[in-house]
């Protein structure tokens, strides 16, 4: 009879561990407490200031009210209520295209675009090396072959398109890449893709609510919203401050996610709650256009102070401002260091930054007074490590 082996199945887990101390890349969770949300919050992503706004908030309580705390099943079963579709007529409406489905997060509509749409063996997704790990993970589970292309290089998409005539392609991009907040040639993009009949699938997480007319986003921005040959993909937990995600394009494109793309057929659906938010938080930055503006105001506002101070910092095209750190270690304790003078700012570590450069991630937002700001830089310089 086998003997139980004494060895430890889990035992290289302490040895991944250690690596990632003496790396300086150790992630842990800190829960934040209620009201961090104010003026001193520049690490999240609620771009407008909408996830406290009261409207906002009574549309989420009056749709667990009505509809209960859970979609209770996939949106095939019972988990679409007349929320959902109300959002999905008024988000495609906003934003310029034919229809819109709504998933219960942005992560979750980039691998059922990626997957349905390029998902076969002969078929060929183009990459930008810079697109974010949802994309990244979208290309991986779909069966297509995968080019990743140099970042925002439309003549590397076209040379790649070229090459593999005649194949079902899908070109994939980011509107705006969240490490840096560099926006993407979208006109250059389309027309390679036009050349070469593909498709082009835009994730727009961070374009909604900040580029285009009134927010209505990057695609929008550029001319492409409602065309035949272009998806978005868009967040609802950014400048909507609410939580989920949706695929905006042709009605035939949505009806064959409906029918193919596994993480909308088999996941639960979308909280009422959050789709109530959604829904209102829309309806506000319709009415409120100017919102939009302001956030790349106070964008650029940020990068030009830090930037004359010294500071290695990216000039943003949208909501986020990106500062260099001299290593994972620096950017760790700079970070760490804002938060106990009472900011708050992101810290971007490989691997989440794809040239392995460590940052620290200011985002803007539309409700900060110009003295925020300028509280907000001179806490950053103040903390910033030797070296930057």
């Amino acid at each position: 009879m086998p003997q139980p082996s004494s060895q430890d199945p889990f035992g290289w887990i302490d040895e991944e561990a250690r690596r990632r101390e003496r790396a300086g890349l150790v992630r842990s969770l800190r829960p934040r407490e209620t009201g961090s949300g104010g003026g001193s919050d520049l690490a999240g992503n609620d771009y407008l200031g909408l996830t406290r706004h009261p409207e906002v908030t009574a549309a989420a309580a009056a749709a667990a009210a009505r509809w209960g705390a859970g979609a209770t099943g996939s949106r095939l079963v019972a988990g679409t209520t007349a929320l959902h579709a109300e959002l999905e007529r008024e988000l495609a409406r906003f934003c310029g295209f034919e229809a819109a489905l709504v998933f219960s997060s942005g992560y979750a509509a980039n691998l059922a675009a990626l997957t349905a749409l390029g998902g076969h063996r002969d078929g060929l997704v183009v990459s930008d090396a810079g697109n974010h790990a949802s994309v990244v993970d979208g290309c991986r589970l779909s069966r297509a072959e995968t080019a990743v292309v140099p970042h925002a290089d439309p003549e590397a998409v076209r040379k790649t398109l070229a090459a593999h005539p005649g194949r079902r392609a899908l070109v994939v991009t980011d509107s705006v890449f969240s490490v840096d907040g560099d926006a993407a040639p979208l006109t250059a993009l389309a027309a390679a893709c036009r050349e070469a009949g593909a498709a082009l699938l835009v994730d727009d997480a961070h374009g909604l609510g900040v580029l285009g007319d009134g927010g209505r986003g990057a695609p929008h921005a550029a001319g492409l919203a409602g065309a035949p040959d272009t998806v978005a993909t868009v967040t609802l937990s950014k400048s909507l401050g609410s939580q989920g995600g949706a695929v905006l394009g042709p009605a035939r494109v949505v009806e064959h996610l409906v029918n193919t793309a596994r993480t909308f057929i088999f996941d639960t659906g979308l909280a009422p709650a959050a789709v109530g938010a959604a829904l209102a938080a829309l309806r506000i930055l319709e009415r409120e256009p100017a919102l939009a503006a302001r956030v790349r105001e106070v964008a650029a506002a940020l990068h030009e102070e830090l930037a004359a101070a010294g500071l290695a910092v990216t000039r943003p095209d949208a909501a986020v401002v990106s500062v260099r750190a001299p290593s994972p270690g620096a950017a760790l304790r700079w970070a760490a260091d804002c938060r106990a003078a009472g900011l708050l700012v992101g810290c971007f570590r490989p691997p989440s930054v794809p040239d392995g450069i460590s940052r620290l991630r200011l985002t803007a937002r539309a409700d900060l007074t110009d003295q925020q700001i300028r509280t907000a830089v001179r806490t950053v310089l103040a903390t910033a490590p030797a070296g930057v």
